[in-house]
């Protein structure tokens, strides 16, 4: 298997964080949107990344398509749970944390739109669903260890992930002390190799 990533999507590291914790070997290729010989546009028609190329030519995408099909490949390391309610759990902590990185990815895009062009009730805008979406998450974490029934899962990861967005692209957001639930979790998951190696650089 082959995975389409770049080293700052958000997205890709979630599925590279999967693949290292289920020890399930994937081709790593790293890509730039820009170039015009690139890849993506080949398997994805959405031109977006991440992408898994599977040993018969065939694609998947988005992260939570690739994520699931990851799980499922091998019993090693569960981390979407088999019990139905653990796993709407698990999926609700992803969709919220995958939509506070949208948000936080329209905010830098709009930004980097030439001044006289940028819309700042936009980024306001976006910004706004960041703050709620980090208030309702950290309230909801509270003093757990982990976002679900105690247990490290495909919710810590999407959480993980988000928050590593946020420390590479709006540091001036303040996060980790305007909510220290999610400063401390976010301190747990750097301790992991998987999220030691996925860290994104610039």
């Amino acid at each position: 298997m082959k995975l389409l990533y770049s080293n700052t999507s958000p997205y890709a590291r979630k599925v590279r964080v999967v693949a290292a914790e289920k020890r399930i070997e994937v081709n790593m290729v790293q890509v730039v949107l820009a170039d015009p010989d690139c890849p993506v546009n080949d398997h994805n028609p959405l031109g977006k990344i991440p992408v898994l190329i599977l040993p018969d030519g065939d694609s998947l995408y988005d992260s939570r398509v690739i994520v699931e099909y990851l799980d499922h490949r091998t019993p090693v390391s569960h981390l979407i749970p088999q019990d139905h309610t653990a796993k709407i759990a698990v999926r609700r902590w992803e969709a919220l944390a995958d939509g506070v990185t949208d948000a936080a990815v329209a905010a830098v895009m709009e930004g980097r739109r030439a001044e006289n062009a940028q819309d700042p009730a936009v980024i306001a805008k976006q910004l706004g669903k960041v703050e709620r979406g980090l208030q309702t998450l950290n309230d909801d974490l509270e003093k757990k260890k982990w976002c679900v029934q105690d247990n490290f899962s495909l919710a810590d990861i999407a959480v993980g992930c988000m928050l590593g967005y946020l420390e590479l692209r709006y540091q001036q957001l303040d996060w980790k002390q305007q909510y220290p639930n999610l400063a401390k979790h976010y301190a747990a998951m750097m301790k992991r190799a998987s999220f030691k190696d996925t860290a994104p650089v610039l």
